[in-house]
């Protein structure tokens, strides 16, 4: 079986099979399992098996797809961002703030598999992880929908999400997602559309989507969605941890606390230059919304001061991403021991990380290796 590749070219013509992502949920690879019901009839001397498959008949279509379709299925890896720093400059009219920040995308990222469904009315979605939304409020679904809008497709998807980018982190996971899913329809959909009206497009159901089609760093500006590529102006082989209490920052909470006149009035391209020029450090690090998410989380302030202290000069630069709630210590893939230790952070979220781009007409690749110390439970599944 041939198998495409996360980094699928956009002139390529061959026939591809990937996984089939089968309608309760579940990642399915030939040979087809079906799952069986069992129904037993007592009798005076032995007992009668009536078996059925109520799935055979969606297993056969999906079966069809695959002969027709010059792509059928896709898996493709959707990282996550940190900010390096983020300023907040200005409130406005429409409520929103203006921000201006280095994204850079990171290894710890969700897998996504998709699969055209032979129904075309509905996308499926399910995933390994309960309390995710799998209507059409998740950012999967809006980016199809919207894909299908903008290019009268007729395709729909059974799509599996395997995640392992924490939610309310700051790290922009379900904005990842979005965006990968409308580089999947667009592979499906022959490529009609451009990176660049991908990237437009993407910008009118999320303010982080747009920056996930650049090349992995960027200036961006605006409510986030004015995107400036820029050449990595870190080492991508500079290790970091990720720290993520289990509590959560509403992003909505955090700007409510926030105070324009109590935020750094550091020019943001100054800080630009001087990572450029001289890497990340605890003076560049700038996130203006710490401290409102620090007044949302008071314990969060204190996580932060415990690993800077407990560091030792371990770290080059300790700083919060985006609104919370992670906190990012930069120059060591290690968390420092107390969190082991104290029964206060048993139930954290750790990963090591570090700085990935990605090739021009090609999606993200994962990385050999990336140890996120956190594995989702359970399971949930639903139409969109």
């Amino acid at each position: 079986m041939a198998m495409a590749s996360s980094y699928l070219q956009c002139n390529h013509q061959h026939q591809l099979h990937l996984p089939s992502i089968r309608p309760n949920g579940f990642s399915f690879f030939k040979p087809k399992i079906n799952f069986r019901r069992t129904q037993l009839i007592k009798c005076t001397r032995k007992q009668v098996e009536v078996v059925y498959d109520p799935d055979e008949r969606r297993n056969k279509l999906a079966d069809e797809v695959d002969k027709e379709a010059p792509l059928s299925r896709l898996t493709l890896f959707s990282p996550c961002k940190i900010n390096a720093f983020l300023r907040i400059t200005n409130k406005r009219e429409d409520g929103f703030h203006d921000l201006a920040s280095l994204f850079h995308v990171i290894s710890l990222g969700d897998t996504i598999k998709f699969s055209l469904s032979p129904l075309k009315s509905r996308d499926r979605l399910s995933t390994n992880v309960p309390g995710i939304p799998v209507d059409d409020s998740n950012l999967i679904i809006k980016a199809l929908n919207l894909y299908r809008k903008k290019t009268e497709s007729d395709n729909f998807f059974w799509i599996h999400l395997d995640k392992k980018v924490p939610s309310g982190a700051g790290l922009g996971g379900g904005s990842s997602n979005a965006a990968t899913a409308l580089w999947a329809a667009n592979q499906f959909n022959g490529c009609v559309a451009t990176e660049k009206e991908l990237q437009e497009w993407s910008s009118e159901i999320g303010s982080d989507i747009p920056f996930f089609f650049s090349h992995g760093a960027a200036y961006c500006t605006g409510r986030g969605e004015v995107v400036q590529d820029i050449p990595p102006p870190i080492p991508l082989d500079v290790p970091m941890v990720l720290i993520k209490p289990r509590e959560a920052c509403p992003t909505a909470e955090v700007y409510k606390h926030l105070r324009l006149d109590q935020t750094t009035k550091v020019d943001p391209l100054t800080l630009l230059e001087q990572i450029s020029r001289n890497g990340l450090s605890q003076d560049v690090c700038i996130n203006d919304l710490e401290a409102p998410a620090f007044q949302v989380l008071p314990s969060l302030k204190r996580l932060k001061q415990r690993i800077i202290a407990a560091g030792r000069g371990q770290y080059d630069a300790v700083f919060m991403s985006g609104s919370g709630s992670t906190i990012v210590g930069i120059g060591s893939p290690d968390p420092p021991q107390f969190i082991y230790d104290d029964n206060e952070y048993e139930d954290v979220f750790l990963s090591e990380a570090r700085f990935i781009t990605r090739e021009v007409n090609q999606w993200y690749r994962e990385p050999a290796s990336t140890n996120a110390c956190s594995e989702p439970p359970a399971f949930s599944e639903t139409v969109g």
